[in-house]
């Protein structure tokens, strides 16, 4: 993993993606012109910031990877499975599709997402020129929605699974991400038992879920074997990130984004 900065704008890259023919980048809370609570690189337009604000926090966020603020592709994230396919930028003015996973073999689409604790997953196959971005909180991970978006790549592009890149960006870690025995069930009911020994965590009769584990088990069920894992806990590390959990919901929204070269 490395980080870049560029005009005070922090980012995360994965290693795994050097020699991909993306842009990529994973922003930290830094660089941007939002006040507190949502300081200060706030890409969140529901969460009760300036909308003014976000829109130069985005410009931004483009301008550091040198990418047309244009050709952004975002989605309304609902917690949901849905995945979309898009072959062109999402039109300003127009209203966001409710999906949580998106990708596109096109180089004029900048493929956009917001975090605050769920996983990001980065997916490129470099054989086919096809990328995706998925968001995967507690129950799009049990939805395994990583594993469809490989799946959906297939069927949209062709992408073999084996020659799929993945990353996974920083969220609430395991040491921090405590659940409850609603979610303890559904993880019981997506995954199988040597999978759940490795996702769950009892320490002092409270139990905790590896997020990061989750959605690499996913990915592999799907066939992808290059997977690397930022292993930055957002709630751990709320100097640089949002974290919903860790700051009881008064916070904003990183940004994520991934581009065909």
């Amino acid at each position: 993993m490395t980080f870049v900065e560029k005009n005070a704008i922090r980012y995360f890259t994965f290693d795994i993606f050097k020699s991909a023919p993306v842009i990529h980048g994973i922003f930290t809370r830094h660089g941007g012109v939002s006040p507190e609570p949502w300081a200060s690189l706030n890409l969140g337009g529901t969460v009760g910031d300036v909308r003014g604000r976000v829109i130069e926090n985005r410009r931004r966020m483009f301008e550091a990877v040198d990418l047309p603020v244009e050709s952004l592709y975002d989605a309304w994230q609902v917690h949901g499975d849905r995945i979309v396919v898009v072959n062109s930028p999402r039109p300003l003015e127009q209203r966001h599709e409710k999906a949580d996973a998106i990708i596109t073999s096109s180089n004029e689409v900048t493929l956009l997402m917001r975090f605050a604790d769920c996983v990001s997953v980065f997916l490129c196959d470099p054989t086919k020129n096809v990328i995706g971005i998925v968001h995967a909180g507690w129950m799009g991970t049990v939805k395994k929605i990583a594993l469809k978006t490989v799946q959906e790549m297939n069927r949209a592009f062709g992408s073999m699974p084996g020659n799929i890149l993945a990353g996974i960006g920083p969220s609430i870690g395991p040491e921090q991400y405590e659940v409850g025995a609603d979610v303890v069930k559904e993880i019981r009911r997506a995954f199988s038992e040597e999978a759940h020994r490795l996702l769950i965590n009892k320490q002092n009769g409270t139990v905790y879920l590896n997020l990061w584990e989750a959605n690499r088990i996913a990915l592999m069920k799907a066939g992808v074997q290059k997977i690397e894992i930022a292993q930055i806990s957002t709630a751990a590390n709320t100097h640089d990130w949002y974290s919903h959990r860790e700051e009881k919901g008064k916070t904003g929204r990183f940004g994520a984004l991934i581009a065909l070269r």
